[in-house]
């Protein structure tokens, strides 16, 4: 607490302090508070003073608003004074005297502030619940510095809140409360407005998502969020609802129209949707009823409603251009009509030419030739006249009330097509004698390709199988005929001759592509014996120059290659995959019996004292016998015998065991 300034006793003539108090009164802002100059200790009448004239209306209102509060938490009522001076006493004695002449009792405590002697003092019983702790606490740390700051009405506020703080016991004011809890209230609505947000942003992104996926996926539909599905199945529901009802007026529509027999594959399609859509209809009325589904069933059951309905819905949309077709066809019936009476007339006066064309194509060429369009200039009449007919009754039709004229669209369909067919028969007798002019200069040049690709297939014989000869066989037959019929049906012997030769040059191209296995197996099988035989080779030099040291292991890792190299060699004229395998294992054998037999050579090695004579190279090499280690009776002249034909015990080969 800082040091109060020394307290300046003066004295004022009784006239004076009277015009000074009558003065105050007079400007004084409202009835709870009074502005007094310095003055001795009085009796308190509102409980707001500022004789020192320190606050302005706001803050006597927020000190006012403090103390009220105080008094309404703990009915305890706190009086706040500011004069310039103590009158010459002491802080404590000018609150204790103030008390005194006021008549406080255990609920009053005063807080007197000298502005300009820079003197407070805090006088009262301390509230219920307020510890001396607290109140130093609150007058360090809250009321002082205001008062050093000149803040005289923050001081006030700071007493009354800090007094209202310590008696609630949790060191914070009402008013703090309230904010705190207007605060939390704001915080914890944004945060929800925030969580519904961001929920309802991802729930639109799934729904979204679930849009694109394809109803008959089921796998891709599984994957998909259980709010995503239940949110993409009502929305299909209704898709497919407002489908059927639409397609079903538009339907009832058409076949008053066109009449039933024409709308059948509608028909059949907007059947099967409803059919789609009860069913549909029915697994969402299970899901919804009261018997509850686990996640998984509701999983399976949303997944088989989606793909129900998808599937559904796309039997309706592959109809809808054939439906829009029919409808179009009426509208424009007419122009159709004289778009075909037009086409009628140009082939009809192609008749007479095409009719002249195959007269003169019978007397120039067999009759096997000219099978195939014999007949079309009496069928392409046929065509025209049914197409005539159709074309009279379109028009006929046209002449019925609106939503009759049905008839007009099978009409204008059944003239389409026979003036379609008519017109390609005319063409294939048209056509005929350049189709017999290609083929005659052609099938040459036909023959010979066959001709060398059978010798090719004969070359490749060993590779080709039963299906090369096949294919031989049938060339040979067809290369045969076409040659004895090339004069009188070149046609025939031309696509005869191109048809073998293309099953034959499958053929050929299966065989050269195992001819090419097997040679790329044959150049694999030489550089794998060559391997081999150089690693064994190495191997065997080097465990039969140093054998003394050379222990089991890499003689064993040398004799199994031995073994695998014989059986590449022998399998290779017959089996060479299996040649292959063997050359590859003997090659790798032979290779770990070299680096092993140069381990155990290592270790012979280290095992030894040095020697500078040449006894240790003939021992290493197998020449003398280490008669020593083996348990043998010593020469005279040393511990070695040299090595000689016959088995161990006679030639006492080193056997130990050593490193792998």
């Amino acid at each position: 607490m800082p040091l109060l300034a020394p307290i300046r006793r003066i004295r004022w003539t009784a006239w004076a302090v009277i015009s000074v108090a009558f003065l105050c009164v007079a400007l004084a802002g409202g009835p709870g508070v009074s502005r007094v100059g310095a003055e001795p200790p009085l009796r308190m009448g509102p409980y707001v003073v500022d004789s020192a004239q320190v606050l302005d209306r706001g803050q006597l209102d927020r000190v006012l608003g403090a103390v009220a509060e105080l008094y309404a938490d703990h009915q305890v009522r706190l009086w706040v004074v500011y004069v310039r001076d103590f009158n010459g006493l002491s802080p404590e004695e000018w609150a204790d005297r103030t008390a005194t002449m006021s008549g406080f009792g255990g609920r009053d405590v005063l807080l007197a502030v000298a502005t300009q002697d820079r003197g407070y003092s805090f006088h009262g019983e301390l509230p219920s619940g307020v510890s001396d702790s607290e109140l130093d606490r609150v007058l360090t740390h809250d009321v002082e510095p205001a008062l050093r700051d000149n803040r005289w009405a923050d001081a006030g506020v700071a007493m009354a809140d800090g007094l209202d703080s310590a008696a609630r016991g949790g060191g914070v004011s009402g008013r703090a409360v309230l904010i705190v809890a207007v605060v939390i209230v704001l915080v914890a609505g944004g945060l929800v407005l925030y969580s519904r947000k961001r929920r309802g942003d991802r729930r639109r992104a799934e729904l979204a998502a679930a849009r694109q996926v394809d109803p008959d996926n089921s796998a891709a539909l599984a994957a998909l969020s259980l709010e995503a599905l239940q949110d993409r199945s009502q929305e299909v529901l209704v898709e497919i609802d407002n489908a059927v009802r639409t397609s079903a007026e538009e339907l009832e529509l058409a076949t008053g129209e066109f009449g039933a027999t024409a709308v059948t594959p509608f028909s059949t399609a907007l059947t099967n949707a409803k059919a789609a859509a009860a069913k549909a209809f029915s697994i969402r009325q299970q899901l919804d009823d009261a018997i509850p589904e686990t996640p998984d069933q509701q999983r399976t059951m949303l997944v088989d409603l989606i793909g129900t309905v998808g599937r559904a819905d796309r039997e309706l949309d592959a109809q809808v251009a054939e439906f829009d077709a029919m409808r179009d066809l009426l509208i424009d019936a007419p122009s159709r009509l004289d778009g075909l009476t037009r086409d009628l007339v140009e082939l009809t006066g192609r008749v007479p030419d095409s009719e002249a064309e195959l007269t003169r194509l019978t007397d120039a060429s067999p009759g096997s030739v000219l099978a195939p369009v014999r007949d079309n200039v009496t069928m392409a009449r046929e065509r025209i006249a049914f197409a005539e007919q159709n074309i009279d009754a379109g028009r006929d039709a046209l002449t019925q009330p609106v939503g009759k004229q049905g008839g007009a669209v099978a009409a204008i369909r059944s003239a389409e097509s026979a003036i379609g067919q008519a017109r390609t028969l005319l063409d294939a007798v048209d056509n005929a004698a350049t189709n017999i002019q290609q083929a005659t200069d052609g099938l040459p040049a036909v023959l010979d390709e066959l001709r060398a690709d059978i010798a090719t297939a004969k070359t490749l014989a060993g590779y080709g199988g039963t299906d090369l000869q096949a294919a031989i066989t049938v060339a040979e037959t067809a290369l045969t005929s076409a040659t004895t019929i090339s004069t009188s049906d070149p046609l025939d012997a031309f696509h005869n001759a191109v048809a073998a030769d293309d099953t034959l040059d499958l053929a050929n191209a299966a065989a050269t592509d195992r001819k090419l296995a097997a040679e790329d197996l044959r150049r694999r099988l030489d550089r794998a014996l060559t391997d081999a035989r150089a690693q064994i080779g190495a191997a065997s030099d080097y465990i039969t120059t140093r054998r003394g040291g050379v222990d089991a292991p890499a003689r064993t890792r040398l004799s199994e290659a031995q073994r695998n190299l014989d059986a590449a060699q022998q399998l290779s004229a017959t089996a060479p995959a299996q040649a292959l395998t063997s050359a590859q294992s003997a090659a790798e054998l032979g290779a770990r019996a070299l680096r092993e037999a140069q381990a155990s050579v290592q270790a012979w090695e280290n095992s030894r004292p040095p020697s500078g004579t040449g006894q240790a190279g003939a021992v290493l090499g197998g020449i003398l016998i280490d008669g020593l280690l083996r348990g043998a009776r010593p020469r005279s002249g040393g511990g070695y015998t040299p090595g000689s034909y016959g088995g161990s015990s006679g030639s006492r080969r080193i056997s130990r065991g050593g490193r792998f």
